[in-house]
């Protein structure tokens, strides 16, 4: 289970949702199969569909490519 609190602290680098959004897309690539919205990101740019948005990339990513 891929945990936003858990990418965040294993990514202290990160500062931005966008880049948020990518290493999420890096767990579901990795195999990870569920993502776990336990804390609000605080980035500046987080929009305020934040949960739609990484749960959107989270499974496109999984998706197999056609």
């Amino acid at each position: 289970m891929a945990r936003i609190s858990e990418i965040i602290i294993a990514h202290p680098e990160m500062n931005s949702f966008t880049e948020l959004e990518r290493r999420v897309v890096d767990a579901a690539r990795d195999g990870e199969i569920h993502l776990y919205m336990d804390i609000k990101p605080e980035y500046p740019d987080t929009p305020s569909k934040w949960e739609l948005r990484l749960e959107q990339a989270f499974y496109r990513a999984e998706s197999p490519r056609q």
